[in-house]
């Protein structure tokens, strides 16, 4: 079977971004000037701050990218004297950028927006610091560029940590997570699952716009984990940071006994701890799925159990190495309290 193949999501416009803004972050963006912005592409993640193109510099000009004016910039064209800043703003706009947004309320002449609605460009004026506009429209532009993928298995919190629950058609990981959510944990996507990287490291997981918080149990039919369990019972994403993947018992694999070797699985070129969880009869998978989350927490905050293990072994060793050890090394106390039953 051909493994899934990471995408980007659907090409977005400049008038898009500016309704992101306004829709999602709460900004307050209004045009200023008339050049419409419905056909302007966005192909660039990134956000460029144009001063040395200002200054006549354009070899290295990143023209395909949102351009920012703040007050250095505005106040540099202003410095420059009308017919300087009319040649300064002109360069700019003459590689047809995306858009201009002017940040901290600044605002330009109206020769200059005239500019750059005769070349098409929509100039945009926010109140918004720039530094914090950046920031707020960077993480929506990387969150439209990013890479994705989906992926078949279920996602739950379980004690704030995302389990990615992965194994072959028909072992019962719907049925894990619906365990799972009985017990008090949240569901985030089951069966199909978009997986998002935001940065270098971090994997995001949430569902289908479809099948959100909906449920397929075999025998069962389609259940609606909201409506059963109640809001508490869900999330609408939730980062990956343990990939589970149960399959049946197989005695001729490898399974680790003490954790001393750690296994990953790299989704989007993000290495995730993975935990092999073999299903024999009889066997609680969902205790052990919450074993799984209390003990990466434990690991995450600096206590590895395995590591702690190994230090009492050698210390044992070295004790009897030395000459020490006797009965209460190997049954572990020296007096029973007389409590004895």
């Amino acid at each position: 079977m051909r493994p899934p193949q990471p995408y980007q999501k659907d090409a977005i416009t400049v008038a898009e971004i500016v309704d992101h803004l306004r829709r999602l972050a709460g900004m307050e963006i209004e045009p200023a000037n008339a050049a419409p912005a419905e056909r302007r592409p966005l192909s660039e993640s990134h956000i460029h701050r144009p001063g040395l193109a200002l200054a006549g510099y354009t070899e290295l000009f990143t023209s395909e990218r949102i351009q920012v004016l703040g007050n250095t910039e505005v106040r540099y064209l202003a410095w420059l004297g009308e017919a300087g800043a009319a040649q300064a703003f002109g360069r700019i706009v003459d590689f047809d950028v995306p858009c201009v947004v002017l940040t901290a309320g600044n605002d330009l002449p109206d020769a200059l927006l005239a500019i750059a609605e005769a070349s098409g460009v929509p100039v945009y004026r926010t109140p918004v610091p720039t530094v914090p506009f950046m920031i707020t429209l960077r993480d929506i532009l990387e969150d439209q560029f990013a890479l994705q993928l989906t992926l078949h298995g279920s996602l739950v919190d379980v004690y704030g940590i995302g389990l990615l629950i992965t194994g072959p058609a028909g072992i019962g990981k719907s049925e894990i997570a619906l365990d799972l959510v009985e017990r008090g944990h949240r569901l985030v996507a089951d069966d199909v699952v978009i997986a998002t990287r935001k940065g270098s490291d971090v994997l995001m997981g949430t569902g289908t716009e479809l099948a959100k918080h909906f449920m397929e149990v075999r025998g069962l039919g389609i259940l609606d984990v909201k409506a059963m369990f109640g809001v508490r019972a869900i999330r609408y994403q939730k980062r990956i940071e343990v990939v589970v993947r149960v399959h049946p018992w197989d005695p001729d694999e490898e399974y680790t006994r003490i954790g001393m070797v750690d296994e990953n699985q790299t989704i989007l070129d993000v290495p995730l701890p993975l935990v092999k969880l073999p299903v024999t009869p009889g066997k609680n998978v969902t205790v052990l799925c919450e074993v799984i989350a209390m003990n990466h927490l434990l690991r995450h905050y600096g206590y590895d159990p395995a590591d702690v293990f190994a230090q009492r072994l050698k210390d044992q060793i070295a004790r009897k190495t030395l000459g020490g050890g006797g009965r209460a090394s190997q049954r572990g106390v020296e007096w029973f309290e007389q409590d004895v039953e």
